[in-house]
């Protein structure tokens, strides 16, 4: 699992020297406290650090360089305790590069109504005091997340921890390198996209490295560890007896170990955090990994198929947003439909590679005919997907910026075998229903791939994407397909 706990997000409160020092000694006591009761809520999952109260330009340019410069400080939390001259925070605002969010609260819950005087009133003015402060935030257009309501209050904690996963996931993202273990799927257009722009937009690089790199490190792998990842899934995974040792379909699952062990070796090697493949290039390479892939992500790696890396890159950032949060997040992929008008259903799958951290209950380790790439049998995990509420969300290239799109589904237990579908597999219902969903996601030009997530839910995915600068399309129970036409028609003219 992905550690948050190494990550800091810092506390930062904006005041003057016009109250004098005792009022100052006042808002350092009360910063600290606000910065403690977040950082020990049990939901919270990164650091949350007290920093000195900034009461001059100075110091409020030094701190936020500060920030910039300090490795695990993932973003900031800005707070106008008293009234701080917006002017005084041009210059740091100016050079700032980490995600902010700003917390419109008060130490006080309450006034109190038999007590409340002047100095009170000096003290707890952040009511226009962050007034002060969004004005000149909107004003230089920096992109922000703006939480209101008091700091115990649990559904400003809620925000808050939301939106510090999203700044994990895109801290994550800076220097990040994705393998694109050959080229993209013949002919496919959505997989494509402008490695270069991504790179300048999100921080992280794409580059291809032919099938023979991967293969030399897969035929150096020991016989040793070979049988030593065997016994893991012996022990992990229900097994058939002729996969096992003596088994007639043994090779078959002691190749797919040899692949992982190279695959995991070969992006250890490089620094990766995750990678993308496809059965179209495959010289050297005994079969299309399966079982790798699906194992790789579960320990954390990016992935998907056919040289989609967009998505590979959105499912390592889900992974890290996710860590820590009960379900998974995998590659997933739009597969068939079931339109019964009773019951509407969308299958996702893939042919191989659907993250096991998805499984409702133990998966079962088989081997099975691909149908495409022409090679041998590959040894995949196949299991059911559990129902409730998820989502699917797609990065898209629209030539002039990116979009991250989302469709908010219900998964549903899946309602009859499947005994002839070797796959993992999962059953949802798109929302608001099945129609309108899939037309959304089609008017909006989202991709056949995309990222599943049982843990996330959009709050997450629309901090991510206002740090990251994205467009955000949401599909949820409250989509109308004319104003969603609309919304897009909107945003075509503001990006031109």
């Amino acid at each position: 699992m992905i550690d948050l706990k190494a990550f800091e997000v810092w506390f930062i409160t904006g005041s003057q020297h016009l109250y004098g020092e005792e009022t100052l000694k006042l808002v350092a006591e009360h910063s600290q406290q606000i910065a403690k009761g977040l950082d020990a809520d049990p939901q919270t999952p990164v650091r949350i650090v007290y920093k000195p109260v900034v009461k001059t330009p100075e110091e409020i340019y030094a701190t936020l360089q500060e920030a910039n410069t300090t490795e695990n400080c993932i973003g900031i939390i800005t707070w106008m305790h008293t009234f701080s001259p917006a002017k005084m925070w041009i210059r740091g605002l100016g050079i700032l590069q980490k995600p902010m969010l700003h917390l419109h609260t008060q130490f006080n819950r309450d006034i109190p109504w038999s007590s409340i005087d002047m100095d009170f009133m000096n003290l707890n003015q952040s009511a226009h005091g962050d007034r002060e402060f969004g004005f000149i935030v909107s004003r230089m257009r920096k992109n922000r997340k703006v939480v209101v309501g008091h700091w115990q209050d649990p559904e400003v904690l809620a925000q808050i921890n939301a939106w510090t996963r999203a700044a994990a996931g895109w801290h994550d993202w800076q220097g990040a390198k994705f393998a694109r273990i050959g080229d993209n799927m013949r002919y496919v257009a959505v997989t494509e996209g402008d490695k270069v722009e991504a790179e300048l937009k999100f921080g992280y690089s794409v580059n291809t490295y032919g099938v023979g790199d991967l293969v030399k490190i897969i035929d150096s792998i020991s016989e040793e560890a070979v049988e030593a990842l065997l016994a893991e899934y012996e022990a992990t995974y229900t097994m058939a007896a002729d996969l096992l040792k003596g088994g007639a379909k043994h090779q078959s699952v002691y190749d797919a170990a040899k692949i992982e062990l190279g695959l995991k070796k070969f992006l250890e090697d490089g620094g990766f955090k995750g990678f993308t493949d496809t059965f179209e290039d495959l010289h050297g390479m005994i079969q299309l990994p399966g079982i790798a892939a699906q194992r790789l992500m579960a320990a954390g790696y990016g992935f998907a198929g056919e040289g989609d890396w967009k998505t590979a890159a959105l499912v390592r950032a889900f992974k890290v947003m996710g860590s820590g949060l009960k379900g998974g997040n995998a590659f997933m992929e739009d597969y068939t439909y079931h339109f019964d008008p009773n019951n509407q259903l969308v299958l996702g799958s893939h042919m191989l590679e659907i993250d096991a951290s998805l499984a409702n209950g133990k998966a079962a380790l088989e081997v099975h005919p691909l149908g495409i790439g022409g090679k041998a049998d590959p040894a995949r995990l196949v299991f059911n997907v559990a129902g409730g509420a998820a989502l699917n969300a797609s990065i898209i290239d629209m030539g002039n910026r990116f979009r991250l799109l989302i469709n908010e589904v219900e998964a549903v237990e899946p309602q009859n075998d499947l005994p002839n579908l070797p796959v993992a597999r999962v059953l949802w219902k798109p929302y608001p229903d099945m129609k309108t969903g899939c037309a959304a996601w089609i008017y909006a030009g989202g991709a056949h791939h995309t990222a599943y997530s049982q843990n996330l839910t959009a709050e997450h995915l629309q901090d991510f994407a206002d740090i990251a600068g994205l467009e955000f399309i949401r599909i949820g129970k409250d989509t109308r397909l004319d104003q969603l036409r609309n919304e897009l028609r909107w945003n075509d003219a503001a990006y031109k």
